[in-house]
């Protein structure tokens, strides 16, 4: 039986098969009177619903940031080795909603507690990570990792999430967009055998919810 971690790439190889090929490509600067906050938390089909639909964010988009190679794709960043994780790039108006709530959402819908790895994925390319655009961004994101270190249910263990400065970011192939809008069965499959619900139930007490 086919390991659970090959489960995300043979589905994504299905599709590539019959989309045509798309390069990413690095984002522009968000629009004016707007800004972008970078999260990863391994699939990023997974990270990308939580956020679409939340009053006061503009757009989602998933991609490949933090590592080495430019212009990285999908079959790079999943084989290891650019140095990149997957994470999702949420363009939102501080107006209507607050990076310290995107935050909330962020940390509920991870595993802070396994190094290069959430879930089923297992990979530098899958670590959770919190890539900051600002200096007030930076501080947000490390007071609540300080927040979640001190909670009681993670007493004596350590919150292995990274906080660091965003650099280039590059959306993921035209078929990753918006996952689990465009293939739901795909998704909810991928979704429960992984055992992303199952586990973030088991952390935070209620699995989040989504499509």
């Amino acid at each position: 039986m086919l390991h659970k971690t090959y489960l995300k790439s043979l589905i994504a190889f299905a599709l590539f098969v019959f989309s045509a090929v798309s390069f990413a490509a690095p984002t522009p600067a968000a629009p004016a009177g707007l800004e972008k906050a970078t999260f990863a938390g391994g699939c990023f089909w997974c990270m990308e619903t939580p956020f679409r639909g939340l009053a006061g964010v503009a757009s989602v988009a998933s991609g490949y940031i933090g590592g080495t190679v430019v212009d990285a794709s999908y079959e790079q960043v999943s084989n290891g080795g650019t140095g990149h994780a997957e994470a999702v790039e949420v363009v939102f108006d501080p107006k209507k909603v607050s990076y310290g709530k995107l935050l909330e959402i962020y940390w509920a819908n991870i595993d802070p507690t396994v190094a290069n790895q959430q879930f089923c994925d297992r990979g530098d390319q899958y670590r959770s990570a919190i890539f900051t655009h600002t200096p007030e961004q930076a501080a947000a994101a490390a007071a609540s990792k300080t927040k979640w270190q001190a909670d009681k249910r993670f007493a004596g263990r350590t919150i292995y999430t990274e906080i660091a400065p965003a650099s280039a970011f590059y959306a993921a192939e035209e078929y990753h967009q918006n996952y689990a809008q465009k293939n739901p069965t795909r998704y909810k499959y991928y979704r429960w055998n992984c055992g992303r619900d199952q586990r973030l139930k088991a952390i935070w007490g209620i699995a989040p919810a989504h499509p």
